[in-house]
């Protein structure tokens, strides 16, 4: 037999991992940090820093339909249109619907990016530590199964995450809400100022601040030195930032990670499967379709971190299946795909304040501000488990308040062109439970463009959510009015399953291997070398942006499988 040794030699590496989003790219950075050398996979085109964020040099009149979708964009992307995250400004950056095929039991909004450094680029920035609240809610609510572990075993992580990252905002000091590592907060506006004590003064226990934002308000040497600088004030993080202002995998994690010299980043690189050596009872690598050509190649490496963003991680993990795994890699406990979550939101009400029209706010903030969870805590008990947060901010009305106006004239002309009344919106998000039966599923017979079985969605919100949006609604017009604005509003714009884009669960961290996939390490309970450190791994949803925890989770499990490595555990 000949075997190409030298071939296989190239094609080996420390460490493979697999995506290059906020979980992949920390993990980059953190296992060539120490030492590994490490192949970065992404199934996305190649994005490259500042040269590559071609929508964000333009200006609004530079789109030929102000970002809005036309009827041929609607019909030729029938699922990704449904939602505000694709549209003319940002449809590069997303797959295109034929090349992202999903079947919908129950409708679930999937969005998928195809660029190198994945929802980095587009997320919303907000960044929130979860609390023991979060870390024992299952336990004391008698569902679902515990997480593995508690806040102090993660605050550390938070922390080294945090000083890398950069994170604006204001210590509270709330037990539900623990405060990070801040750089100094942005500024809130007046009217949310004066709304903030009169909600705080009449409602005890509801606290509103300014968003806890992963942009920078001020740059510190620990980003300075990567080349980054302090947020701009734009307000078009959605189409990238060439000053690396916010944190993306391209402006934080990737360039440190290039560094070393230990990185080698494939682009246009699908993962298939993860090779299973039955003998060592270990995964001795991955199965790699080039996205272009449809070539098919495997790397090899002693460890695996699986980083593709919640559903194409577990849709990976379904379709690696062998003798000693036929239902999926690592699924011992049949969970793998089950407890699907996100949060639910598009929700809340809105009002128009009176005054200050001799004041606004300068630049565009990119930020808002936030109440919260405050149900379902201490003495306070709701007919539903867990609870909910606020985001929000006020704003100054434009000229687009003229629209559908019958007025014409020279004086209303000019009137378009001074600022309409302030206004104050409050939006809910509000905590998913992890129920079994919400799952995805890979469909035995339609494949996809690159041969690949495609995803099925079977989720949906229940009885427990529906109470909650019930409060949602109602407080945050209670809150406004009783803080003064006038003609509120509530609304219930509708959510369904990845909506807010927060998907997470499906190869949950447990304490048992008979009743979750992932142990306190992020290890695939029986497979020691293989590490899930994205959203899947999460036990349950809290109602926080849950991003950050990601990045924590992902360098403590880097720590670790380095420190295993060393003393031959792995």
């Amino acid at each position: 037999m000949n075997l190409n040794i030298d071939s296989i030699k190239n094609q080996t590496y420390d460490a493979i991992i697999v995506g290059s989003g906020v979980s992949g790219g920390f993990a980059a950075k953190e296992l060539t940090e120490k030492g590994l050398r490490v192949l970065v996979l992404d199934r996305g085109r190649q994005m490259e820093h500042v040269t590559g964020y071609t929508p964000s040099y333009k200006d609004p009149w530079d789109f030929k339909y102000n970002g809005l979708l036309t009827n041929e964009q609607k019909a030729t992307h029938p699922k990704l249109a449904r939602d505000y995250p694709y549209n003319e400004m940002t449809e590069t950056y997303w797959f295109n619907d034929s090349d992202s095929m999903y079947k919908e039991e129950k409708r679930f909004d999937w969005f998928r990016p195809n660029i190198v450094g994945g929802k980095s680029i587009m997320w919303g920035r907000q960044t929130y530590r979860l609390s023991d609240i979060d870390f024992e809610a299952n336990l004391k609510d008698g569902i679902a199964v515990d997480w593995p572990i508690r806040y102090k075993d993660i605050a550390p992580w938070y922390s080294y995450v945090e000083k890398h990252v950069g994170i604006s905002g204001e210590a509270l000091g709330l037990p539900q809400l623990p405060d990070s590592e801040f750089l100094k907060p942005m500024d809130m506006y007046c009217v949310e100022k004066e709304v903030r004590k009169r909600i705080e003064k009449n409602f005890p226990g509801r606290n509103m601040t300014i968003g806890r934002v992963a942009n920078l308000s001020e740059a510190k040497q620990a980003q300075l030195g990567i080349g980054r600088s302090a947020c701009q004030y734009r307000n078009k993080c959605r189409l990238g930032c060439p000053y690396g202002a916010y944190f993306s995998s391209q402006s934080c994690t990737l360039p440190p990670a290039a560094k070393t010299g230990l990185m080698t980043l494939r682009p246009d690189s699908l993962v298939s499967e993860i090779l299973y050596d039955e003998q060592k009872q270990k995964a001795k690598g991955v199965r790699v379709i080039d996205t272009v050509t449809k070539d098919v190649r495997e790397y090899y490496a002693k460890i695996i971190f699986v980083c593709g963003s919640t559903v194409s991680t577990t849709a990976l993990l379904l379709n690696s299946k062998s003798r000693r795994y036929p239902n999926g890699f690592g699924n011992d406990s049949g969970e793998l795909g089950h407890n699907l979550m996100d949060h639910h939101f598009k929700i809340g009400a809105s009002g128009v304040w009176e005054g200050d029209e001799d004041k606004y706010y300068i630049g565009r903030r990119a930020n808002g501000i936030y109440i919260p969870r405050y149900r379902n805590i201490g003495n306070d008990k709701r007919d539903y488990l867990r609870g909910f947060g606020y985001q929000g901010s006020g704003s100054r009305q434009g000229w687009n308040r003229g629209v559908g106006d019958l007025n014409f004239g020279i004086d209303y002309k000019e009137s378009m062109t001074k600022p309409g009344p302030w206004m104050m919106g409050l939006s809910g998000f509000g905590e998913t439970l992890p129920y079994h039966e919400n799952k995805m599923y890979l469909d035995p017979t339609t494949k996809d463009k690159w041969g690949l079985p495609v995803v099925v969605f079977d989720a949906e919100f229940k009885e427990n959510e529906k109470k909650m949006r019930k409060d949602i609604m109602e407080d945050a017009r209670e809150m406004l009015e009783s803080a003064g604005l006038k003609n509120v509003r509530a609304f219930d714009n509708g959510s369904y399953p990845g909506m807010a884009i927060h998907e997470m669960g499906t190869a949950r961290m447990g304490r048992d291997p008979k009743t979750s996939v992932l142990n306190a390490n992020n290890q695939v309970h029986g497979v020691k070398n293989v590490f899930v450190t994205d959203g899947a791994s999460m036990t349950s949803a809290s109602c926080v942006n849950p991003s950050l925890t990601y990045m924590a989770l992902t360098a403590r499990a880097a720590d670790f499988a380095v420190k295993e490595m060393k003393k031959h555990n792995i």
